[in-house]
């Protein structure tokens, strides 16, 4: 019977989106997270009687025709890019994007990497650096004797110097845009990669046209909905017991064959 194997695709795809919800929910107090969301589409057809055939040698043809469908696949694990809070921290080196817009990391190999999660502090070195020590590009140094560090909404990091009243500027930080955002490989601690999908990045000066700008003082919330993740999970529990129900229902119906076989 297909049924069983039609529920069967419809089982596993309600797993995957209950194993994407959890996940949404295990981050909502991660600094940076954007949730995603599974995408299923429909599989194969068979055509037992194709609509637009000729019914007659009239040139009648069949309307609608028979269809039947194979079940569900996964089309998509879709990342939402949407703004999260900001929250006051109050911490010199927390820093937000309001807007669009990545940090730039650079990752021990070399590789550029791309994060939201602006939790900065700093290195033995003085600069710029991620919880894991990666130094946010373009490698921001601030000295030793500064008695007060400011980062302004466009980048610009500014220290205040023993027995100086002005405020001197010491680096510039940019901001890294992508054409397709969704498209961004994710890699565990807040960090992306670029990909062919996500097109290559384009850097630029916070607040200029197309890039937001920088929050200091401050930290991007997750953008996970807790009350649309708990009403998806409900929806997803559902789905995966009318579609084992389909399964019991196509097990009683065989069973009936079997005993009239044996008959």
């Amino acid at each position: 019977m297909r049924s069983l194997s039609i529920a069967s695709t419809g089982m596993l795809a309600q797993q995957l989106n209950v194993e994407v919800i959890s996940n949404n929910i295990a981050n909502m107090n991660t600094t940076g997270f954007k949730s995603q969301r599974a995408e299923f589409q429909d599989l194969l057809y068979q055509n037992v009687e194709r609509m637009g055939a000729a019914s007659s040698d009239q040139g009648t043809i069949i309307p609608t025709g028979i269809q039947v469908g194979s079940g569900v696949k996964t089309g998509s694990v879709y990342r939402l890019m949407s703004q999260g809070n900001l929250n006051s921290t109050q911490n010199t080196y927390d820093l937000a994007v309001q807007g669009k817009g990545f940090f730039r990391i650079r990752m021990p190999t070399g590789q550029a990497a791309y994060t939201r999660a602006g939790s900065f502090a700093l290195s033995a070195q003085g600069q710029i650096v991620t919880p894991d020590g990666y130094v946010v590009e373009p490698g921001v140094s601030i000295p030793q004797d500064a008695t007060g560090v400011t980062i302004n909404a466009q980048g610009q990091v500014s220290v205040k110097l023993a027995g100086q009243t002005a405020e001197q500027i010491v680096g510039q930080l940019d901001l890294a845009v992508f054409a397709n955002e969704a498209g961004l490989e994710a890699q565990g601690s807040n960090l992306f990669l670029e990909t062919a999908a996500s097109g290559t990045a384009q850097t630029g000066t916070p607040g200029s046209t197309g890039f937001g700008t920088i929050m200091q003082g401050f930290l991007e919330t997750s953008n996970v909905n807790a009350v649309a993740e708990i009403t998806s999970l409900i929806t997803a529990q559902r789905a995966y017991e009318m579609n084992s129900k389909v399964i019991t229902a196509s097990d009683e119906m065989l069973q009936m064959t079997a005993h009239l076989s044996q008959g």
